[in-house]
C-alpha cells in the first residue's frame, strides 16, 4: 500500500492518500479546494490513477477538492448517502465497500459530528486503519451541536462501534490542532478525556456544554460541500 498524511493548515485538515501498489489505483479522502493542484501534482509523481475522492462528512470548516478532483481526473465521488447531495457520483450506506486496487476500504456509518459522518476502515499487511473523520479526534471528540449532530448517536458511534475495533486500530483522524499525527483505538479508549465519562448522561451533558463558536467558513462551505465543493452553488 502507498500511503500518505497531508496536511492543510488553515483548517487544520488532514487529507489522507490510499492507492494500491500493484495497480496504481489511488483514493483521497478528506480534500480540500484550494490544496488541488498539490494532490494533482503528487498523483502525478508517484504515477498513480485516483478513482475516488471520499468525504467522511459534509465538512464545515473548509471547501472539499471532491468535486474539482472530479473535473481534472474523472474519478468517482463519494458522500454518505445522508448528506442529500445530488452532486456526488455516488452515495454510500453503511457497510458499503470501495475498491481501490486490490485494496478494500468499508464505509462505516458514525453519525454524532453530522448526521451523514462515515469512518473508513482498511485492513492492509496485518494492520488496521479508521480514518474517522470529526467523530474521533485524537484525545477528542467532534463537536455535536449543528447540521443534525447528536451527542447520542455520538456516543454510540464511539462506544458501540469504533471502541470495538481492536485496540491496536491505527486512528487517523479528520482533523488535529496540536500537531497529533496519529493515534490507536486503546489509546484513545485509554487517554481521551472525553471518553472516560460513565455513561450516555455524562457524556450527552458534557457535549452539550461545550459551548463553541461557529466555524467560520460554514455558511459558505456546508452547502458548498453539499455541491462537491462549487462555490458558485452558494446563495
Amino acid at each position: 500500500m502507498i500511503f500518505r498524511q497531508l496536511f492543510e493548515q488553515e483548517s487544520s485538515t488532514y487529507t489522507y492518500l490510499i492507492a494500491c501498489d500493484k495497480t496504481r489505483q489511488a483514493a483521497l479522502i478528506d480534500t480540500v479546494k484550494s490544496e488541488v493542484p498539490k494532490y494533482l501534482q503528487l498523483l502525478q509523481e508517484l504515477n498513480l490513477t485516483l478513482v475516488y475522492a471520499l468525504d467522511t462528512h459534509t465538512h464545515a470548516d473548509h471547501i472539499t477538492g471532491a468535486g474539482a478532483l472530479r473535473e481534472a481526473t474523472g474519478c468517482t465521488t463519494l458522500l454518505g448517502e445522508q448528506a442529500h447531495s445530488v452532486c456526488v457520483s455516488h452515495a454510500l450506506g453503511d457497510g458499503d465497500v470501495i475498491a481501490i486496487g486490490t485494496l478494500a476500504l468499508k464505509a462505516l456509518y458514525t453519525p454524532g459530528h453530522t448526521d451523514d459522518s462515515y469512518t473508513y476502515l482498511l485492513d492492509d499487511a496485518g494492520e488496521s486503519y479508521a480514518f474517522t473523520g470529526d467523530t474521533l479526534l485524537i484525545r477528542g471528540t467532534g463537536r455535536t451541536d449543528f447540521q443534525n449532530g447528536s451527542a447520542t448517536d455520538q456516543y454510540h458511534s464511539l462506544f458501540n462501534k469504533l471502541l470495538t475495533l481492536p485496540a491496536g486500530t491505527w486512528v487517523y483522524p479528520g482533523h488535529d490542532y496540536k500537531g497529533w499525527m496519529r493515534s490507536t483505538i486503546g489509546e484513545e479508549q485509554a487517554h481521551n478525556p472525553r471518553l472516560q465519562v460513565k455513561d450516555i448522561h455524562a457524556y450527552l451533558e458534557l457535549m452539550n456544554n461545550l459551548k463553541l463558536p461557529n466555524p467560520k467558513l460554514m455558511d459558505i462551505a456546508v452547502p458548498a460541500n453539499r455541491a462537491c465543493g462549487d462555490t458558485d452553488s452558494t446563495p
